[in-house]
C-alpha cells in the first residue's frame, strides 16, 4: 500500500484530474435479492480497443449471505494530497464495499490483478456496533484523514441516530464514530465535504425499519423520512446548521458538492413531493450574509400521467409515475449535472456553469414503469428498471448508469421483475447532449441472475475524489 511517489491516479486539483487517461475497468456491485447465493463485485472492460468491451471480464463473490451490497469506495484518492493531513504514499488500491443489510465492511485488493479483486479483509457487524455505535453501513468516502463512512442505524437493534464512522486508512479497523456532537441530526444518509473550507455535509433518508421492507406509504404521507441536510464543523467534528427543505420533499439523498474547492455550493436531489409525486435537485450555498447556509429549489421535474392499470399497487391511488431522483452526479469540472429518474426511466443532463439556473442540455429514455424503453442495441428487449446509480468518467466524456435501487424498493415499483442491466452514454462535452453507446450494454445473464447496483471507474471518477487546490 505504500508508494515511494504518489499515486499517479491522484491530482491536486478538478482541473487536472479531468486531463486523465480514460478507465480501462469499472467496478460493479452486484447483490442477490433472495439472499441465497453471495454477492459480488463484478469487474467490465471498458476500453473500446479490447475485443471484450463492454463485458465481464472479472467476477469476485464475497465470502457470505445476505449483505446487499450498496454504495462502495476506494481506500485513498485525490484528497491523500490535501495539506491539512496529507498521506501521499497511499496508493488508489482497496474497495471498501459495505453490505447494507448485513452490516459487514468488506475490503477487496484490486491488485496485482486489477481483474480479480481479492477480498482480504472483513469486518464485522459487531465491530462497527462496538467501535462506532452504528449499523448499516451506507456510503464510503476517503478523506484526508480517513475512510469516511455513512451508516443509516445504530447499534444493537436500535433505529438510530445514524451517523458516519471512520475507518484507519492503513489497517481498515474502525476507529470510532466520527461526530463529537451531533446536535439535532437523527436521520442519516450521505456525507460529503468543502475541504479547505472545513465544512462537512449530511443528508437523510430513514432508519432501517423505515427502509429495509420498502417505502412505508403511510410514513411519506405522513412526512416522517428525512427532509432536511446538515452542516458541520469538518474539524470540530461538531454540527453546525439545519437546513430543512420542507416536509412535503421527502428523502433528499446524494450531495455532490462542487468540485472545485474555492467554492462554497452543492446540489441534492430529493426523491419525490407528496404534494405532488414530483422531484427536485436542491443547491445549497451560503446565505445573503455569508455566515449560515441557504438552500434553493433550482430543478423541478413534474410526475407523468398514467393509466392506474400499468401502475404498482403504491402508485395505483395516484395514477401518476413519480420521477423518483435517486441519484445524481457532478462532472469533475463542474459543469454538468446528471440526474437519474428511475420511475420514468430517464437520465437528464443539465448545464450548471451557473449553478442556481440550470439549463437541461441532453435526456435519455432507458426503461422506467410505464415505458420500459429499450436499449438501442437491444430494441426488441423491454427494460425495467431506469437509469439509477450514475457515475462520469473524469474526464466527463462517459457516463454510465445501472438499473437497481435498492432490493425492497425494486420490487415495490417494478413487481414483474427489475432484471439487471448496465448502460454507457457517450457526452457532448461542447454543447452537451448523450448518446447510448451500441457497443456497452451489458444485461441479464451477463450477472448470473444478480442486481447492479454501484459503479467505480479505475483510477477515480467523478463522485470518488475530493481536492484542495483549484
Amino acid at each position: 500500500m505504500t508508494r515511494w511517489t504518489p499515486d499517479p491516479t491522484f491530482y491536486p486539483s478538478p482541473s487536472e484530474a479531468a486531463t486523465a487517461p480514460a478507465e480501462k475497468l469499472a467496478y460493479v456491485a452486484a447483490f442477490d435479492r433472495t439472499a441465497s447465493r453471495p454477492d459480488a463485485i463484478v469487474v467490465l472492460d471498458t476500453d473500446p480497443d479490447s475485443p471484450a468491451y463492454g463485458t465481464v471480464v472479472g467476477w469476485t463473490d464475497l465470502p457470505h449471505l445476505g449483505d446487499e451490497l450498496h454504495h462502495f469506495g476506494w481506500n485513498a484518492c485525490s484528497s491523500a494530497l490535501c495539506p491539512t493531513a496529507p498521506h501521499p504514499h497511499v496508493e488508489r488500491r482497496y474497495l471498501i464495499v459495505p453490505g447494507l443489510r448485513s452490516s459487514r465492511i468488506h475490503v477487496l485488493d484490486t491488485q496485482p490483478d486489477p481483474r480479480q479483486p481479492q477480498v482480504v479483509k472483513v469486518i464485522g457487524a459487531e465491530e462497527l456496533a462496538k467501535k462506532a455505535g452504528y449499523s448499516r453501513p451506507h456510503t464510503v468516502h476517503c478523506g484526508p484523514d480517513g475512510i469516511y463512512l455513512s451508516a443509516l442505524g445504530g447499534a444493537d437493534g436500535a433505529e438510530g441516530p445514524g451517523g458516519v464512522a471512520i475507518l484507519d486508512h492503513t489497517t481498515f479497523e474502525v476507529r470510532g464514530a466520527w461526530e463529537s456532537d451531533r446536535g439535532p441530526q437523527f436521520l442519516a444518509y450521505d456525507v460529503w465535504w468543502h475541504l479547505t473550507q472545513d465544512v462537512l455535509v449530511t443528508s437523510e433518508w430513514g432508519t432501517p425499519s423505515m427502509i429495509e421492507d420498502g417505502i412505508i406509504g403511510e410514513l411519506l404521507l405522513g412526512r416522517r423520512y428525512g427532509h432536511a441536510i446538515h452542516f458541520w464543523d469538518l474539524a470540530r467534528r461538531r454540527h453546525v446548521q439545519r437546513v430543512d427543505l420542507g416536509e412535503a420533499y421527502q428523502m433528499p439523498l446524494e450531495l455532490r458538492p462542487a468540485h472545485d474547492p474555492t467554492q462554497s455550493y452543492g446540489f441534492v436531489g430529493v426523491v419525490i413531493s407528496v404534494e405532488d409525486l414530483s422531484a427536485s435537485v436542491w443547491l445549497w450555498h451560503r446565505d445573503g450574509d455569508g455566515d449560515a447556509w441557504a438552500v434553493t429549489k433550482v430543478i423541478d421535474i413534474p410526475a407523468e400521467p398514467a393509466d392506474p392499470a400499468d401502475l404498482p399497487d403504491l402508485l395505483k391511488p395516484f395514477g401518476a409515475v413519480p420521477p423518483l431522483v435517486t441519484d445524481i452526479d457532478l462532472s469533475v469540472d463542474d459543469r454538468f449535472l446528471y440526474v437519474s429518474c428511475w420511475g420514468t426511466g430517464e437520465l437528464r443532463q443539465y448545464d450548471v456553469s451557473d449553478p442556481l439556473h440550470p439549463v437541461q442540455t441532453g435526456s435519455v429514455h432507458l426503461g422506467g414503469i410505464v415505458r420500459r424503453t429499450a436499449h438501442p442495441s437491444a430494441p426488441d428487449e423491454p427494460l425495467a428498471g431506469g437509469p439509477q446509480m450514475v457515475e462520469v468518467s473524469r474526464d466527463g466524456r462517459r457516463v454510465y448508469v445501472s438499473n437497481s435501487l435498492y432490493g425492497a424498493w425494486d420490487d415495490q415499483f417494478y413487481p414483474d421483475g427489475v432484471g439487471a442491466w448496465l448502460a454507457k452514454l457517450d457526452v457532448d462535452v461542447d454543447a452537451g447532449g448523450l448518446t447510448p453507446d451500441d457497443r456497452f450494454f451489458p444485461h441479464g445473464e451477463e450477472f448470473r441472475g444478480l442486481r447492479v447496483h454501484q459503479t467505480r471507474l479505475q483510477g477515480g471518477d467523478a463522485s470518488s475524489d475530493s481536492y484542495c487546490f483549484p
